[in-house]
């Protein structure tokens, strides 16, 4: 059999299938970020039950608060690292872990601990690590270095081609990586990471409003796509960077209300407003309210899929609208992950669980007086 297709229209559905710039950095980024996300989530439930047991079951000097509480940190000391290497592997492949691995390290130990020259240029103007901003750079910077090494030493003899992934790659790679580390974007990933960090910790109520109803909002934009992984890595890398910070725990309350709200709406769409609905939609939308009160966004996907124009930005409003009352109530929650499961770590519990409920309501009211009618319904 010869297929009639002429090699013009294969080239073409090849060039079609080539991954562009922004789609390829989103992919490099999402193989960093999947990685990543058990750490946070393991590490920082661990974090918030031995915040429960400080607050209700023996305080801070309990072996059981040191136990969870060390599990924890031990977790989120991986966090940087884990999305620098596996950033760094999806770009260039296994050579590149070890140096991803090793300059998302870098990014995480405070600049004194170098001495010498480098902490007098640099601890001067920041006394902070590079963090989470310094391990994306180091996770993209290391796998285009392996990209460049395996061009440059592509033509050694056959004979020899053991020692590029054996002693090349790993002993340049790691040389690279940390001079790079060391001189160029620790000092200056430093400085930004110590500006973000007093500007979030000195935001006023108004301009913390803003913020947190802004992150909300994204959560609901694409439900685990760019935007709501920008708005949650964004507040899991500050509350990262300092656990005990009441605005990182003020803006995760307002990414988890956020993130809560599309599940929660559709299921009180579903609920009260039935003949808006297919009975198929009406009974995925009873297990919503379960995925809501568990902070899984994705939940409301197959609503968002089948009627994007209605539900997307239903939600986007209920979202944003939550998290303006999280930055004006000035709800903490010191917990990455967990929906309202977490509850009882929030410092005004009552109204965590009431800028969920209003949020969600306001989302499903919109939603429900919003769409049409189901017609024809087999």
């Amino acid at each position: 059999y010869h297929s009639d297709a002429s090699e013009s229209s294969a080239s073409g559905s090849s060039q079609e299938s080539k991954p562009g710039v922004w789609s390829s950095i989103y992919k490099n980024l999402m193989n960093g970020i999947s990685h990543m996300l058990p750490f946070v989530i393991g590490g920082g439930i661990l974090m918030a039950l031995s915040f429960i047991v400080e607050n209700y079951a023996g305080g801070p000097k309990s072996p059981a608060f040191i136990f969870l509480n060390n599990a924890g940190n031990m977790a989120f000391a991986f966090m940087v690292p884990i999305l620098s290497a596996y950033i760094a592997e999806s770009i260039g492949d296994r050579p590149a872990l070890m140096p991803g691995f090793a300059g998302g390290f870098m990014a995480t130990v405070y600049t004194g601990a170098y001495g010498g020259a480098y902490t007098a240029n640099v601890m001067a103007n920041a006394k902070s690590p590079a963090g989470f901003l310094g391990g994306l750079a180091s996770g993209f910077i290391a796998g285009y270095l392996v990209v460049g090494l395996k061009k440059l030493f592509s033509k050694m003899p056959k004979s020899v081609e053991g020692m590029r992934p054996m002693l090349i790659y790993p002993i340049l790679g790691l040389l690279l990586i940390a001079a790079i580390m060391y001189y160029i974007v620790n000092p200056i990933f430093s400085g930004i990471n110590f500006a973000i960090t007093n500007f979030l910790n000195n935001l006023g109520t108004g301009n913390l409003v803003v913020l947190t109803a802004i992150l909300a909002g994204m959560m609901s934009i694409d439900m685990g796509g760019p935007f709501n992984k920008a708005a949650y890595v964004f507040a899991s890398g500050a509350f990262a960077n300092d656990p005990h910070s009441t605005t990182a725990a003020i803006m995760m309350a307002a990414v988890m209300v956020g993130g809560m709200v599309p599940p929660f709406a559709t299921a009180i769409a579903t609920a009260f407003f039935k003949n808006k609905f297919t009975q198929k939609e009406r009974r995925a939308g009873v297990s919503n309210w379960v995925l809501g009160f568990s902070f899984i966004t994705e939940g409301a996907i197959p609503f968002a899929a089948g009627d994007p124009g209605h539900v997307i930005p239903s939600c986007i409003i209920g979202s944003a609208i939550g998290g303006a009352l999280v930055g004006l109530w000035h709800i903490a929650v010191p917990a990455p992950h967990g929906g309202l499961w977490v509850s009882p770590l929030a410092n005004h519990i009552w109204l965590y669980f009431l800028a969920t409920i209003v949020g969600s309501i306001v989302a499903g009211l919109i939603l429900g007086f919003w769409r049409k009618p189901v017609k024809n319904d087999k």
